[in-house]
């Protein structure tokens, strides 16, 4: 069998039907959307306007609130530093949470070092934040509450309406990253009271280096500080030419993913149960990271003890999975992730994340979960920790799920 890619979390294949979308705006359709003088120009702006109406129908938003960007990671910022410098003098208090993806994580620590007081909350062994350790964070000095939507190494869902509703509560802007929950799991803006949202186009079947932030525009208005200038485009939020290819591939992915994602979430909710159950089935001292119910339907993360995860994801040479997060796996630390939900650096260390997608098969996992059984036997019988343990201890299997 060919390589299996099981590492959609890190970037997924561009749809076919998303890049027959795009492929007329790089040939015949490659007016500036700016350009209001002909009618490639006002072509492409038609484009950019149906895109941001795709987008807006996803999350239950006015089209008008959608900002294009470069992907999540420009989106992070751009509601992070823009929140808080248009906040000067109103407070400098912002409240973020421990498996935040570096994105998050690396911004707040700058806003740190230019006089934000920041409060990052930890979280309990499944991966979720307390609500209740949240109100109490609240002052009336906080500006910005960042919480993601689902993390992308072991998939669990914050309780991200209850959240929205307490910044309401308490008049607290509320941004969640939604590079992973949206096209995944139902995203609304208004149920769930979210002020400020990124989202990234690779994540879900679309091109790299295209994104997006939602910015309430009402109840209340969002104001953000720019980062970059140099022209009006995007509201005075985002200069520069607009990337109509990469937009209305963003905005098609999206528009399939709204479209078929109950099917798609309960066909990857079978396919990783099935990954999990056979990997579980065959072997033992494994233990799944994560919410047991409120993840990621195509999420899973295991830490396999007595194997060093580097050294599986050689042994796995016709499999793609990751070691953690694809943003940070050239670091040789352990994940920050699974160290903030109480981890030892040595399981940490054991764990791969697998992350199946639109183009996955059932034989596909099938054929990984053999794989992933003979690497594991094949890495503890050379293995002094494993021998050892197996005398002392005369254990046989551990499959740890956390509860809830």
């Amino acid at each position: 069998m060919a390589s299996i890619y099981m590492d959609n979390h890190a970037t997924t294949r561009v749809d076919p039907r998303v890049l027959e979308a795009m492929l007329p705006f790089f040939t015949t359709e490659f007016g500036n959307a700016a350009s209001k003088s002909h009618a490639f120009g006002w072509r492409a702006e038609e484009a950019v306007t149906r895109a941001r109406t795709q987008i807006a129908r996803l999350l239950n938003a006015d089209p008008k609130e959608v900002v294009f960007t470069s992907g999540a990671t420009e989106s992070n910022n751009l509601a992070l530093v823009g929140a808080f410098e248009a906040a000067a003098g109103r407070g400098e208090h912002v409240i973020t949470g421990a498996t935040e993806h570096p994105a998050v994580l690396d911004v707040v620590a700058r806003l740190e070092a230019r006089g934000a007081r920041v409060t990052i909350l930890p979280v309990d062994r499944t991966g979720l934040i307390d609500p209740d350790a949240l109100r109490r964070a609240i002052t009336d000095r906080t500006v910005l509450v960042s919480l993601m939507f689902a993390n992308n190494e072991v998939g669990t869902i914050h309780p991200v309406a209850a959240i929205g509703a307490l910044c309401k509560e308490r008049g607290v802007l509320f941004h969640t990253d939604a590079a992973q929950a949206a096209g995944k799991v139902p995203v609304d803006v208004q149920a769930m009271g979210i002020d400020l949202l990124s989202l990234s186009a690779h994540k879900v079947y679309g091109p790299k280096g295209a994104g997006a932030l939602y910015v309430r525009r009402k109840n209340p208005r969002v104001i953000l500080e720019p980062m970059l200038h140099g022209g009006g485009h995007e509201r005075g939020l985002r200069p520069g030419t607009l990337n109509v290819p990469g937009i209305v591939g963003l905005a098609a992915a999206l528009e399939i993913a709204r479209a078929e994602m109950p099917l798609e979430a309960r066909r990857l909710g079978a396919l990783r149960d099935r990954l999990q159950e056979g990997i579980l089935a065959r072997v033992e001292d494994v233990q799944v990271n994560g919410h047991p119910t409120a993840r990621l339907p195509h999420n899973l993360s295991l830490s396999f003890a007595y194997v060093e995860g580097e050294a599986l994801l050689m042994a796995l040479d016709d499999v793609a999975v990751s070691s953690g997060s694809a943003c940070s796996s050239e670091k040789k630390e352990p994940s920050h992730v699974l160290r903030a939900m109480g981890l030892s650096d040595t399981q940490a260390q054991t764990s791969l994340r697998f992350g199946l997608g639109r183009f996955n098969t059932e034989q596909e996992v099938e054929h990984v979960i053999g794989r992933v059984a003979e690497a594991v036997a094949r890495l503890r019988e050379i293995s002094p920790l494993y021998e050892m343990a197996r005398r002392t201890t005369g254990a046989q299997v551990t499959r740890r799920i956390p509860t809830s």
